[in-house]
């Protein structure tokens, strides 16, 4: 008698639908997490991506402003250091 049943899936295919790419290039068409447009398996799951003011970037400071500013300043003092050679 199961077969008589009929279920109410309507809320589910009305959802907004996920839309991210595929491997295989179609739109993903699992629906999205409720309050995200992305499905659980695309990002829109609790606590996925990077965390909030993310430090990996910050890690040796070779390329922050002063230390690049640093670093010409010293090619300019070795450019200096080579003419003066030079002209000995």
């Amino acid at each position: 008698m199961s077969g008589d049943h009929i279920r109410n899936t309507r809320a589910m295919w009305t959802s907004p639908r996920c839309g991210a790419e595929t491997r295989n290039g179609t739109t993903c068409r699992a629906p999205a997490v409720h309050g995200k447009v992305r499905c659980r398996m695309h990002g829109g799951a609790r606590r996925t991506g990077a965390p909030k003011g993310n430090q990996n970037a910050r890690t040796h400071g070779a390329f922050t402003r002063d230390a690049v500013a640093e670093r010409t300043q010293d090619q300019a003092v070795l450019d200096d250091a080579l003419k003066l050679l030079a002209e000995l």
